[in-house]
């Protein structure tokens, strides 16, 4: 008895490996747009703890000497790799905002702005946050909800 057997050569079509393609295509379409914002949210924790540091810091100055530095209504600009001060607040040089402070005797506002013009995420949007003598963080143009 003479049994042949046959093997069917089988793969994926053109069709098929299409389709995944194309599937594929449309996940990663999904998924960037929320990585992005996820890792815009991420960046922006610098700058909030940045000025956290520098509330803290700035208590302190005030509990010392009776007012907020600057004291003359001046404000300072310091940029990543910088200090601010008689504050003592180092900027990392990898830091990704700029930091100013303008101060008087009984009040001060540290902002914090994304130090490249296309904000964190690559877009026109700058990141720009605030805090106050009293604490209150605000953001005042969010790069990360664009």
């Amino acid at each position: 008895m003479n049994l042949l057997i046959h093997y069917k050569k089988e793969g994926f079509s053109l069709v098929e490996l299409t389709i995944v393609v194309l599937i594929i295509g449309i996940l990663a379409a999904i998924a960037i747009p929320s990585f992005m914002g996820s890792s815009a949210k991420a960046k922006q924790n610098e700058a909030q703890l940045i000025l956290k540091q520098i509330y803290t810091m700035q208590q302190a100055y005030r509990q010392e000497k009776d007012t907020y530095y600057p004291s003359d209504g001046s404000t300072i600009i310091t940029q990543p790799g910088g200090v601010i001060g008689s504050l003592n607040v180092e900027i990392a040089s990898s830091a990704r905002y700029s930091y100013s402070l303008t101060a008087n005797q009984t009040s001060f506002v540290a902002t914090a702005g994304s130090k490249r013009p296309s904000g964190l995420d690559d877009d026109a949007t700058l990141d720009v946050w605030t805090m106050d003598q009293t604490g209150t963080l605000t953001c005042v143009s969010n790069d990360a909800t664009q």
